[in-house]
């Protein structure tokens, strides 16, 4: 019998520009700060939760549509003990971007954000948990998954496409190439002396601007870029411990703590789901 509060991870291999997360009771789920790096669009089907996002506070309920752009940082929890369902879509952003530009609602093929964070109009919200049954149904065909999840993210890109987001503050070039620092050597161990020397900044306002820019102090843009490689060797089936040791974690379980911390699942259930899912794509269910 299936646990309604234990997370689902949908993925097809032959789809590989888009997941999807279906939590059934998510009383018990809750999120630090964090971010992704693809584009991620959510559905509320029960309850109600706040939602937090680049500085704003939202609550929102069943029925409604939340969107989150790459990098911007966010947390959705649920209220008190009340249940709380949800299903999250991971759009990877280069696929979307395209499929913004084929369209013709980019002048370039490079990302825009989208200033939307919600969306309450039922039409969408229905059309959204069809083409979630519709991609976690081990009937349906490629095509016909495919189909739906094109046919409905070019509808709403089409929907959205005045809503342009002023894009986030460009962080001076020393701090950049501290975030880009921090990315290169995840895996190790880094000081704040070290970052304060590469930069020229004292620690407290290094501390500061960085998480003005960022929305994470480098500490936590560090974890965050920890946890997402993470899920990236987890994807293409790397053992968990050896996916804790090579993204710079002390061991199994500060990965566990920290993944389960940051998307409220552990580890062992992320690639688990993405395992069934790949046995049974293989085996044509």
């Amino acid at each position: 019998m299936n646990n309604p509060g234990k997370p689902m991870f949908w993925r097809d291999a032959r789809m590989p520009y888009v997941e999807l997360r279906r939590v059934g009771d998510g009383r018990k789920v809750c999120y630090a700060p964090h971010s992704h790096s693809q584009w991620s669009l959510g559905a509320i089907t029960e309850g109600n939760s706040t939602f937090f996002y680049r500085g704003d506070r939202f609550e929102v309920g069943a029925g409604t549509l939340v969107m989150m752009n790459p990098n911007w940082v966010h947390a959705c929890n649920p209220l008190g003990n009340q249940p709380w369902g949800y299903l999250m879509l991971y759009i990877d952003t280069d696929w979307l971007t395209n499929l913004r530009y084929e369209a013709g609602l980019l002048d370039t093929a490079c990302w825009q954000d989208i200033s939307t964070a919600i969306i309450s109009d039922p039409e969408w919200y229905a059309g959204y948990c069809r083409m979630a049954e519709c991609l976690l149904d081990p009937n349906n065909e490629l095509l016909e998954k495919q189909t739906v999840v094109v046919e409905y993210l070019s509808a709403l890109m089409c929907e959205l496409a005045d809503q342009v987001a002023a894009p986030l503050p460009k962080a001076p070039d020393k701090l950049q190439a501290l975030a880009d620092y921090l990315e290169e050597h995840s895996a190790v161990e880094v000081s704040l002396d070290t970052l304060c020397e590469r930069s020229g900044y004292s620690p407290g306002h290094l501390i500061r601007a960085f998480k003005h820019y960022f929305g994470f102090t480098p500490h936590a843009y560090l974890i965050n870029y920890r946890v997402q490689r993470g899920q990236q060797e987890l994807k293409c089936g790397k053992p968990i411990a050896e996916a804790a040791l090579s993204t710079g974690f002390a061991d199994q379980p500060h990965f566990q703590r920290t993944f389960k911390r940051l998307l409220a699942a552990t580890p062992k259930q992320y690639r688990e789901s993405l395992l069934n899912q790949q046995i049974n794509t293989a085996e044509g269910k």
